[in-house]
């Protein structure tokens, strides 16, 4: 394996490690946020996991409004030692600047598909299981319902056919084609750390 092959290799494997445990950290913030239930096995599973680093940064980052601002921070911190590492493997150039802002869109991103596969997996069961009890179908319901709920609002009633999943599914991938990925290309975004996206 040449120098290219192994820092290809490197660079995978932080990502998919470094990954999972940022899409912990970011559904740990997620379900805070929409309420969802922490006594599900799940939920407890995803605790557990980010307790260790979450705990001592909510010494000194409070909650705010019922926001998580802690995992919040420690999303953005996950991401930019990340995206850091990774460049640095690369021998690509950054600044302080450009890898905070980096970090945010990458964070943008993960929790703009947290909603967006969330809507996926649910509409899925609907179809498969409509009337399943188990803990990660139900999680994913309550993921789901705060972006779902402003849409019904407005949708006509269609009887037993919910079209709202797919008005949410439009708007989560618009914010993220045309939002998300135009701030990464106007900050410069370096293709090594792109697959953030």
């Amino acid at each position: 394996m040449n120098g290219n092959g192994l820092v290809d290799a490197v660079t995978f494997l932080i990502h998919a490690l470094g990954g999972l445990y940022l899409l912990a950290v970011l559904l740990r913030f997620v379900l805070q946020l929409v309420r969802a239930d922490f006594y599900n096995p799940l939920s407890q599973f995803i605790v557990r996991a980010t307790s260790p680093l979450l705990m001592p940064l909510r010494r000194v980052i409070p909650g705010f409004g019922g926001i998580d601002l802690a995992s919040l921070v420690l999303a953005v911190l996950v991401q930019l030692a990340l995206m850091l590492v990774i460049l640095a493997l690369n021998g690509t150039p950054w600044s302080l600047l450009h890898l905070l802002a980096w970090a945010l869109i990458g964070v943008a991103s993960l929790f703009l598909k947290i909603f967006f596969f969330s809507l996926i997996v649910s509409a899925i069961l609907s179809w498969v299981a409509p009337r399943t009890y188990n803990p990660t179908a139900q999680l994913v319901q309550q993921i789901c319902e705060p972006v779902l709920a402003p849409i019904r609002r407005f949708m006509p009633n269609l009887g037993v056919v919910d079209i709202s999943p797919i008005f949410a599914l439009i708007a989560l991938h618009l914010l993220d084609r045309y939002v998300v990925l135009n701030l990464a290309e106007m900050t410069l975004m370096p293709s090594a750390i792109a697959f953030f996206l």
